[in-house]
């Protein structure tokens, strides 16, 4: 595991464990790294994205001051979604994005996601030497380990330049638009845009094609994003939907790289249905052909027991949307998610949009003529309880343990076909995650206590996690 960036970019609390200083070194690496191949009189070009937290300011100062000092050119999208920053890198001739954001967490947290030139997520081999400058162990080639080396800053005319470019974030919203088949007139749609990247181009899409839009949640002040709002609070677009009567609602994340849906009731439609509701449509209309549906580990069991009385296919790979795109593109699959709302639509897009998962749920709903109550009837989500446990020791080391093997093993045989269990070790946290899926909450409680329970007979157990 990468010492800084996880699965998801350099994470942590805005000034303590995330810092301007590793922004700025960040900026420098790239920009130099970057223009090391350009012929003579060409400079390295990095587009910048960032949400609407208060940090996000001061770190893409940080990293545009660094990519310009090193000769470098540094784009400014302001403040735009993931997905924009993508689309953009992978459309116009950028050597790599930059995303300052930290997805659904709160204010004082933050991020810096790095996105090479084909709109995906920057490969392990760059982020591990990033990483060296950062610890101040990177030594280019032919510089000896124990000579102090530094990227070397740009003077005179070869200093780069930081320049407006809000024309890359205009021309998304264009493509966006024009992803849509039908148009959205007479259709009252609720928008929750969590004060985060979205709050302005979300609802600019919407108006676009014709929508009735209601929208809360945008009145970003630095302080507000996600608080309350968003996918991760989705309480307020359920009351809207049901106060105001409107034919369907859509929450995203702080980055807007998640959505998650509300149908005409009121009722919450999670990542998981919409997988459901589109490859369902891909079948229906031909497109979906020999390709699987991509999810992870964490899916509803619910979900493959809808796919496989359709006859749909479908892999399982770890928690995280870049194991699930890295699984669609290895294996040329079409759609792929996480019940979070993190959707990947490859045909469209190289990451997870929750806006490009807005337009082609209201494909299906507006295509077919039914609503989205009706289109997502067919899958019965089941109850699901998770525990995180601290263990003695390591967390995997504590699977292989007797005591819990046969616990799992007797969890199991009780479920046959009408449940599941997970165990898994945490990727951040120093805990088992023991999870159950069954027909009832009841049952669900009864297989992770009696997990739990085999840990604690095999005297591995500190506590369980409220």
């Amino acid at each position: 595991m990468s010492k800084y960036f996880g699965t998801d970019g350099f994470r942590g609390e805005a000034n303590v464990n995330l810092t301007v200083d590793h922004a700025f070194k960040i900026g420098k690496f790239i920009g130099w790294y970057y223009g090391l191949n350009k012929p003579e009189g060409q400079r390295a070009r990095i587009v910048i994205g960032k949400d609407t937290r208060r940090s996000s300011y001061m770190f893409e100062d940080a990293i545009a001051a660094a990519v310009a000092a090193t000769g470098a050119e540094a784009c400014l999208l302001h403040v735009t979604s993931t997905p924009s920053v993508a689309y953009v890198a992978r459309t116009e001739d950028f050597d790599c994005g930059v995303m300052i954001s930290a997805s659904h967490n709160p204010f004082h947290d933050n991020g810096i996601k790095l996105i090479n030139c084909n709109g995906e997520k920057m490969d392990d081999k760059t982020i591990e030497l990033i990483e060296q400058y950062i610890d101040g162990t990177y030594r280019p080639e032919g510089v000896a380990s124990d000579e102090p080396w530094e990227v070397p800053l740009a003077t005179g005319g070869d200093v780069g330049v930081v320049v407006d470019y809000v024309c890359g974030r205009n021309r998304y919203i264009g493509y966006l638009i024009s992803l849509a088949r039908f148009s959205f007139r007479g259709m009252k749609i609720g928008l929750d845009c969590a004060n985060g990247s979205v709050w302005q181009i979300a609802k600019s899409v919407f108006d676009a094609l014709g929508a009735d839009t209601y929208v809360i949640n945008d009145h970003p002040d630095g302080l507000n994003v996600n608080r309350d709002a968003g996918s991760t609070h989705i309480e307020g677009l359920q009351k809207l939907v049901k106060e105001q009567h409107l034919d369907i609602g859509f929450a995203f994340d702080g980055d807007a790289d998640r959505c998650l849906a509300v149908d005409e009731n009121g009722k919450v439609v999670n990542g998981d249905e919409i997988l459901y509701i589109y490859a369902k449509y891909m079948q229906d209309h031909g497109s979906l052909g020999n390709t699987k549906v991509v999810t992870t580990v964490m899916s509803n069991f619910g979900l493959y027991k809808a796919f496989d009385e359709l006859g749909i296919g479908y892999e399982k790979t770890k928690v995280g949307d870049k194991y699930v795109y890295e699984n669609m593109v290895a294996n040329d699959h079409l759609i792929g998610g996480e019940n979070s709302g993190h959707i990947i639509f490859r045909k469209y897009a190289t990451t997870g949009d929750g806006l490009i998962t807005a337009l082609k749920v209201m494909q299906c709903v507006i295509e077919q003529k039914t609503s989205l109550a009706t289109l997502v009837s067919g899958v019965t989500m089941y109850p699901q309880v998770l525990k995180n446990v601290e263990v003695v020791g390591v967390p995997k080391e504590v699977m292989e343990n007797p005591d819990v093997i046969s616990a799992m093993d007797a969890c199991t045989e009780k479920l046959a076909d009408n449940g599941r269990i997970l165990v898994r070790p945490s990727g951040t946290e120093p805990v088992l995650r023991v999870m159950s899926e069954a027909t009832t909450k009841e049952l669900c409680e009864e297989m992770v206590d009696s997990i739990i329970a085999g840990i604690e007979k095999a005297g591995l157990l500190i506590k369980v996690r409220k």
